[in-house]
């Protein structure tokens, strides 16, 4: 049974189009990931799936419901969404357990605070007020807010922005638990990590479109080849024939210049760096950037857009 189906959704502001003819179907229990840089499209497709924005054209359907049938339905459906905004504002001056009471008496089921508070590692801030938290103990806590209703379905919309490493993998297993518990996740992220750890599978998307979808897995197996070299010249040097030279060493499947710098993605890392820098010592040519990676989603979104998504 799928959580979320929508069909050719459409959405523009002005001259800007957000969405823009997308198709979406989130399966029941997984953690289902929207990728993409700042401005594609991303948060303004999770709020037509939340309900608080309409679509220009297309289809929503959410937990079996269409938003705007009735009054009472959309209610029926709010009462099962668990939502955190990408910038959720709290009153700072409430106490951390007052916050999530708050949040809970606004719906017909839930979870204790106390539990919500466990699940979330906050029973130490109890009493501290909000404005006494840190960045990941308030985004901690705009999660449980999310999570006190006990919902089918839970949107997280990048909640690991401007976080520490800490922080943020305290995030990820809150989110694990709940994924194995049976919830159904759709998570917004600009972090490519952090949706190889999470999702089931993950739709990247471009300019309000959905430029490549499936598991991690098998966006990376896309590619073709395991490992990525990337290196960088110094300013000026001659680059005439070298992406051809380039594409012919040993190994390497894909040449993508992506701006100072060239990827090699490549099968065989132990071939590749020989060969390629006996090509430059022949050329004359001197590297001052080399680096190895095993290929990931990053380099999904490069071989499809030309760019990398750190640089958006």
């Amino acid at each position: 049974m799928s959580a979320i189906h929508c069909a050719g959704l459409h959405k523009r502001y002005a001259d800007v189009v957000a969405v823009a003819g997308l198709d979406l179907e989130v399966k029941t229990g997984e953690c289902f990931g929207l990728l993409g840089p700042n401005g594609a499209g991303k948060t303004t497709t999770v709020e037509i799936l939340e309900g608080l924005t309409l679509p220009d054209e297309g289809t929503v359907e959410v937990l079996g419901g269409r938003w705007g049938q009735s009054v009472a339905q959309d209610r029926a459906l709010k009462q099962r969404l668990g939502i955190q905004l990408q910038d959720t504002q709290l009153a700072e001056k409430l106490t951390v357990d007052e916050t999530i009471r708050l949040f809970r008496s606004f719906y017909d089921r839930g979870h204790e605070p106390d539990e919500v508070l466990k699940l979330v590692e906050l029973e130490e801030k109890r009493r501290a007020w909000v404005s006494k938290l840190s960045g990941g103990q308030k985004q901690r806590l705009a999660v449980a807010c999310a999570l006190v209703i006990r919902p089918d379905l839970l949107f997280l919309d990048e909640p690991t922005t401007g976080l520490d490493p800490q922080s943020r993998r305290q995030l990820w297993d809150i989110i694990s638990r709940f994924r194995a518990g049976g919830g159904t996740i759709v998570l917004t992220t600009h972090y490519m990590e952090e949706a190889e750890r999470l999702c089931d599978r993950v739709a990247i998307m471009d300019h309000g479109k959905v430029i490549a979808l499936g598991s991690p897995r098998e966006l990376i197996a896309g590619l073709g080849a395991e490992h990525v070299v990337e290196f960088a010249l110094a300013d000026g040097a001659p680059r005439d024939g070298l992406e051809a030279a380039l594409g012919g060493l040993p190994g390497v499947e894909a040449v993508r210049p992506v701006m100072e710098r060239i990827a090699l993605t490549c099968t065989e890392v132990h071939l590749v760096v020989p060969a390629l820098m006996n090509l430059l010592a022949q050329r004359g040519l001197a590297l001052t950037l080399l680096t190895t990676h095993h290929a990931s989603l990053d380099d999904v979104f490069l071989s499809l857009t030309g760019r990398q998504l750190r640089d958006e």
